[in-house]
């Protein structure tokens, strides 16, 4: 076997027939596969022993020889060798074949690559494979053209005529006469003379003829190696044969399709034996051309060879074709041992480091190690005692078991796994029951509920592996979101509650105004009821030392709530007091309007005081992320499940529930609704009297009755007490939002019918009256419709995030600074006048491309290539600076990647983006996930503004895929002014005419468009002239990538945080610069690409650079932008593109090319079981001696709970 770790590269190419002879054991002769008697394989047969290798270990098949010592020996009798059986996965057979065939692959693919070789048309060449016509190999004297097509009767006349002067074959031999006869390099000099002068048509066709024939001269192909005279036999055990109980057998369709071959194959050599009539000799050739076609690719032509039940056979093609292929489903994706899983239910005492694991379960996981410690410590005495303790369950396992799991950590996985976080390690505490228990703040990054979700476990098993669930997977360790670096495990539901009601205020609570010298005081009158946790007390400072007060707030009292102490409590030391959720408290200190003198009448004050809203869910949120920022993921892991079990228990002690009371009747709804139907008749009677048309009478009632709704609403809200139950968990962001809240109390309002329009009919019933027969109708549209786009959306996000992944999968972090001197000019990104992504969420993380400096003052804020932290950021902000250059993923140098400075941080860490990362996965997996948030339909605008726009998840894929926007807007070809703007009624347009520099410029426009110019504007070239979308390639032609690169990521952004999604640029950017990494030669130059090729960016430079080196010209080229499908089918690795998509096409391509795989990206490593070149397996960190760390638990939030937090680990490895 090949040592997988130890090669560079693989490379492809064609098989000829020595080749083939070479890999083969011997030649298959009978169509027969195992005698059904003795279920022994026939000799000669499609199973025999003596080509393929013995079907028992170390036994030959006449039983002669049994036993290891024998290896090695053949068999006198049988002819079989003692050898293990599983060579019989290995060796392979041959099938020498009476006549030749051709390769369906070569013949029939787009383009047909013989047809281009040959420059006849694929209808030609099937005639003459197939036997209808003669093709003129050799036209010796005669008049004939060579490759002329004669029919049946023509060639009889012409032989009748001219004897033997000239030659004519038919099938695959005369196709194989004619591709020996080619003299390729005559014909690349003769088409690269005709490329001088061509155009047009012909000029495309020479191209990719030149491009084919130069990929035989380059390769050691030959070109009537497309034709076979001899067949492969794939090993007996990948195509198996198995026993049913009934005594049946099942077997693999191959067998079936290679029988057919072999039977066509014996009939045509037993009538040229008989010396046959010609033409039934022709005809059997033919079968036998289409049993190989059939078993090559069945299907690709004609009708499909059908198996029982009329189940079309699957094929060497289709058996790597697809989900279920070779690539797909056991190359990239495998089975791995060690594993189980169960039902998930919440686990509330569990900390962030750890899952609750069944105890049974558990013990089979860890059963090879529990036997071990068993056999160890003397409780077994051998290995098959121990075995039969763990299976019994015997006492003394659990004791072991226990033992055996403390500091061993397990991955957890939800399927569907999205991004990185649906795979997180953490350690496992046995729990009685079969269910597995989920610490409740990992739900978030699981997208997890307990209603009868499952997740899969997996035991990490080598010292490495556990290394790395425990320092990178850890569930404490994940507590950003890599696609936006925002906190993914903010409280939810009742924490969010315990934790809003422990910090509520409110007016004339017993004991309001008490004073209290400590906390402990101020806690113990609380239980003993002395004051409430919403009464406002006085309490001095000098008991909160570790809280980082200013001098003068020391010598003073501290107004705030007893349920606000003990919040604070969680806090880690030095964390300012928390009053009042604002920015200032949180990241300055506690405003000083809390304080008041020794002295001052407190409980007069304090009444006075106005009340302090309570900290909600993003408040929550927002601390979390603070602490983050000034005290590293272990303090934020501690603090977190605190902040857990404060929001559990006060959410119980509140006792808050929903009951029907808590919704009242809304007085003013009446005359609301009065007054909207009175608005609406009289809009109907406007309409009846022909004053306005149908579209705008329908448009004003949906108006008048969205405007009913919104009073309700607002309504609704004024009237709602504070303390309302539902209000109260709306208002703290447990559940619930206010709109919820009017369909319970107010009116459902309007919905929409299925073709997707709103229906003018609204719910004028809210659920606490409950709806009448046809409202209840009306509304089930909605929801049935809400449960398609669900599903749809679901498997349409997972294709895109497949797409993203592997355009993407080979952009890893490769180098420290590519030192290149470009950049992004980043400004706020704004739609009209609506900002979707302010300048400080752009700049922060990123490295400074120029100095930035203070406009005013002119000191330096940031240096060029320093990294722009939160503090600079608000600086750069506060300065009023609109625009900043930083290094941006667009303009890196870096091949196959990208350097550190051009990402900047790592959005999961919060640190500087490691060497190593594969930035390309995460930033597809952060645009792929947050793809089933988005909406997937169209809007429709009721026919009045033109064109429907395309938003959520379609306009996301639009982008990706470089499509034609639908509802495209027309942009200008040069910069000007709009000097004119007519309309043309006859033709439904508007004409635009702009006055250029050079030249003026006119463009129609459709007469509902909404137009974005007006006569005196002053545009630049590729602005959009209306409203709409630009069409990304016509935007890369008339201006350039900078524009393109721009308005692509602006697009990406609108059409997430529309949605309220938020993504890092960077994300995105990776995805944009793998979109526009192929560049289109126009003029060669002295380089030798051929004109109109694709080729890599770098690739070209590199090309360029010899030229001049050598004194020549260099090529010219312009870019192009190709959509994800596209580009990842034009990666340099087939292997990655062949496991993507349209794997015959590529597979067919890269072997004509004797393409080689470097294996750079990701894909390609897994597929042939190598290490990925990411992360640890870079070459960078394979020199690595690794060293003792000690205990890595005392480091990390851990079992013993003594963390000094990981950056000691870190400091050790940098030492």
């Amino acid at each position: 076997m090949v040592d997988v770790n130890n090669f560079e590269s693989i490379q492809i190419g064609l098989a000829s027939p020595d080749k083939i002879r070479s890999w083969s054991r011997g030649e298959v002769k009978k169509p027969e596969t195992i005698n059904y008697r003795t279920l022994k394989p026939e000799k000669d047969g499609l199973f025999c022993e003596r080509i393929f290798g013995p079907t028992k270990d170390y036994e030959c098949s006449c039983g002669k020889y049994k036993r290891v010592h024998y290896k090695g020996i053949v068999c006198d009798r049988c002819g079989v060798e003692v050898t293990k059986s599983s060579v019989r996965r290995e060796r392979m057979g041959h099938l020498e074949l009476a006549a030749p065939v051709t390769h369906i692959w070569y013949f029939k693919g787009i383009p047909s690559r013989m047809g281009l070789i040959l420059d006849m048309s694929p209808r030609s060449l099937e005639e003459i494979i197939y036997f209808a016509s003669y093709v003129v190999t050799d036209a010796g004297d005669t008049p004939l053209e060579e490759k002329q097509l004669l029919t049946e009767r023509e060639y009889r006349q012409y032989r009748h005529k001219y004897g033997t002067d000239f030659q004519a074959d038919i099938g695959a031999e005369g196709v194989r006469t004619l591709l020996k006869n080619l003299d390729i390099q005559a014909e690349i000099d003769e088409l690269k003379e005709l490329l001088q002068t061509a155009t047009g048509q012909k000029r495309s066709r020479a191209i990719r003829r030149l491009d084919i024939l130069d990929a035989f001269n380059d390769s050691n192909n030959k070109p009537e190696w497309m034709i076979l005279d001899v067949i492969p036999i794939i090993p007996p055990e990948l195509r198996p044969m198995v026993q049913l109980e009934g005594g049946r057998f099942a077997t693999s369709d191959l067998n079936d399709l290679y029988r057919r071959v072999i039977n066509r194959n014996n009939r045509l050599k037993r009538l040229l034996d008989l010396n046959a009539p010609h033409i039934i000799v022709q005809n059997e050739k033919r079968m036998l051309q289409e049993a190989v076609d059939a078993l090559v690719d069945n299907g690709r032509r004609g009708r499909a060879v059908t198996g029982p039940g009329n189940r079309p056979l699957k094929s060497l093609s289709h058996m790597l074709k697809g989900k279920q292929g070779r690539f797909r489903q056991n190359l990239l994706g495998k089975r791995v041992d060690y594993s189980g899983r169960s039902v998930i239910v919440v686990g509330p005492k569990l900390k962030m480091y750890q899952c609750g694991l069944p105890k049974e379960m558990a013990l089979e996981l860890f059963k090879p190690f529990v036997m071990r410690e068993l056999v160890e410590r003397e409780i077994a005495n051998n290995i098959k005692n121990a075995k039969r303790k763990v299976e019994r369950m015997d006492e003394s396992v659990w004791n072991v078991l226990e033992d055996v799991i403390r500091e061993h950590p397990v991955l957890l996985n939800r399927a569907p796994t999205l991004h990185r976080l649906g795979i997180q390690a953490f350690e496992p505490v046995l729990v009685e029951g079969k269910a597995i228990q989920l610490h409740p703040l990992a739900c978030e990054a699981y997208n997890a509920d307990f209603d009868g979700d499952q997740m899969a476990v997996h035991v990490p098993l080598s010292d490495e592996a556990q290394a790395e669930a425990r320092i990178l997977m850890l569930g404490a360790q994940n507590i950003l979101n890599p696609k936006d670096g925002k906190p993914v495990v903010t409280p939810s539901q009742d924490m969010v509650l315990g934790n809003y009601y422990l910090t509520m205020e409110d007016n004339g609570k017993q004991g309001e105004g008490s004073r209290f010298s400590s906390v402990s005081e101020a806690i113990q009158a609380y239980q003993t009821g002395y004051v409430h946790l919403h009464t406002r007390v006085a309490i001095q400072t000098a008991d909160l030392a570790h809280k980082p007060f200013t001098d003068e707030q020391r010598k003073q009292y501290l107004v705030t709530t007893v349920g606000k102490l003990i919040f604070n409590e969680i806090m880690p030391d030095e964390f300012p007091y928390l009053n009042e959720p604002s920015r200032v408290n949180l990241e300055e200190k506690t405003p000083d309007k809390y304080f008041l003198d020794y002295g001052t009448d407190i409980p007069k004050v304090i009444s006075e005081m106005p009340l302090v809203k309570p900290f909600g869910k993003k408040d929550l949120g927002n601390i979390i992320a603070q602490v983050f920022k000034d005290f590293q993921v272990t303090e934020t892991s501690k603090m977190l499940d605190r902040m857990k079990n404060l929001g559990y228990k006060y959410s119980t002690i509140s006792g808050i529930t929903v009951g029907i009371a808590d919704i009242s009747a809304l007085e003013e709804k009446p005359v609301i609704l009065e007054k909207a139907h009175a608005k609406v008749d009289k809009i109907n009677a406007t309409h009846r009297r022909g004053l306005i048309t149908e579209d705008e009478r329908y448009t004003k009632v949906i108006e008048v009755w969205n405007q009913a709704k919104d009073d309700i609403q607002e309504a609704l809200k004024t009237s709602l007490d504070r303390k309302n139950n539902i209000f109260m968990m709306s208002d703290s962001g447990a559940r619930g939002n206010i709109s919820n809240f009017t369909q319970l109390a107010g009116m459902r309002g309007l919905m929409a019918a299925p073709s997707g329009e709103i229906m003018e009919l609204p719910i004028t019933s809210n659920f606490r009256e409950g709806l009448s027969v046809l409202e209840m109708f009306i509304s089930t549209h909605g929801a049935r419709k809400g449960m398609t786009d669900t599903a749809l959306k679901t498997a349409d996000s997972g294709y895109l995030t497949r797409r993203l992944v592997d355009v993407a999968q080979d952009v890893i972090i490769r180098e420290e600074d590519c030192g290149t001197k470009q950049g992004l000019t980043a400004r706020a990104i704004k739609v009209g006048n609506e900002v979707i992504e302010p300048l400080i969420d752009r700049i922060i993380g990123r490295y400074a491309r120029v100095t930035v400096r203070h406009p005013e003052t002119d000191e330096v804020i940031v240096r060029e290539n320093e990294i722009i932290t939160e503090d600079k950021g608000r600086q750069i902000v506060d300065a009023g600076i609109e625009e900043v250059t930083i290094r941006s993923v667009f303009s890196c140098n870096t091949q196959h990647g990208v350097c550190k400075h051009c990402y900047g941080r790592n959005l999961a860490t919060g640190r500087e983006v490691e060497v190593g990362e594969a930035v390309g996965t995460i930033a597809a997996q952060s645009i792929g996930e947050p793809g089933t948030q988005l909406t997937m339909r169209t809007f429709h605008t009721g026919g009045v503004a033109g064109d429907d726009i395309t938003q959520g998840l379609p306009r996301v894929q639009e982008i990706f895929e470089a499509r034609h926007p639908k509802g495209q807007a027309i942009i200008t070809e040069v910069s000007g002014e709009v000097a004119d703007i007519t309309e043309n009624a006859e033709e439904r347009t508007k004409v635009v005419t702009i006055k250029g520099e050079v030249d003026t410029r006119s463009y129609e426009i459709p007469i509902n468009a909404r137009m974005k110019v007006e006569v005196g504007d002053v545009i630049e070239r590729g602005d959009p002239l209306n409203e709409g979308s630009i069409d990304p390639k016509e935007l890369l032609a008339v201006s350039d990538a900078e524009t393109l690169k721009n308005y692509l990521l602006q697009e990406v952004q609108y059409a997430y945080r529309s949605q309220g999604v938020e993504i890092g640029d960077k994300h995105v950017e990776v995805m944009v610069r793998q979109m526009l990494r192929k560049v289109r030669v126009q003029d060669p130059g002295d380089t030798d690409i051929l004109p109109g090729t694709m080729i890599d960016l770098h690739e070209f430079k590199e090309r360029n650079k010899k030229a001049l080196m050598s004194g020549g010209q260099p090529a010219t080229a312009r870019l192009v932008l190709l959509g994800i499908t596209k580009a990842s089918l034009e990666t340099d690795s087939f292997l990655s593109a062949a496991s993507f998509q349209e794997t015959t096409r590529v597979l067919t391509d890269a072997a004509i090319r004797g393409k080689t795989d470097n294996l750079i990206g990701l894909k390609e490593n897994v597929i042939i079981g190598k290490n990925i070149p990411a992360g640890t397996g870079m070459d960078i960190y394979s020199s690595i001696e690794p060293k003792s760390v000690g205990v890595v638990s005392e480091n990390v939030y851990s079992i013993n709970d003594q963390s000094e937090a990981i950056d000691e680990i870190e400091a050790v490895e940098e030492d």
